[in-house]
Formats: C-alpha cells, sequence, structure tokens
C-alpha cells in the first residue's frame, strides 16, 4: 500500500518504501506484482530490501493505469530506478 511493506525471514525485519505514483487509477493486480517483484529478487539472490523494493516498483507500475498487466518491463524500471536484476 502507501505507506509501504515490511518482509520478514526469521529474526530479519527489513522496512520497504513505496514508490510514489502520480495518480493511482486502478489497483487490480498490485499485490500480485509486488509478489512477482519480489519473489524474482529473491531469486536471483537480491537482499530482502532489495528484493522489497522490486516488488515496491512493479506494484506502482502496475497501479499507474487501467488493468492488472505491466506496460513496462520490469528490468527496465529497475535500471531507471538503479535496481540491479
Amino acid at each position: 500500500g502507501e505507506h509501504g511493506s515490511v518482509v520478514i525471514r526469521g529474526e530479519e525485519r527489513v522496512v520497504v518504501a513505496a514508490y510514489p505514483v502520480a495518480k493511482v487509477i486502478d489497483t487490480t493486480g498490485a499485490g500480485d506484482q509486488y509478489a512477482a517483484g519480489f519473489l524474482l529478487g529473491l531469486a536471483r539472490g537480491l537482499t530482502l530490501e532489495e528484493a522489497g523494493k522490486l516488488g515496491s516498483l512493479a506494484a506502482s507500475e502496475v497501479i499507474a493505469h487501467w488493468g492488472p498487466r505491466p506496460m513496462v518491463k520490469l528490468v527496465d524500471l529497475a535500471s531507471e530506478h538503479g535496481l540491479k536484476l
């Protein structure tokens, strides 16, 4: 959501800020996109914080337009925001 997320693994706890969007259009698919970005980050060996940021970025893209499918590739978004994939 707009307040970000908290990622927990064992004793590790990371607070991840939400990426701001100019206007929220449709939240359909936001949770799925967050999960997809987060899990991709974990699968690629990113830290919990990095994976959380990737998930947050993926969710921010999908809520800025109608429909649950992203319009911009996550690899391109990550590059624009200085996140590694």
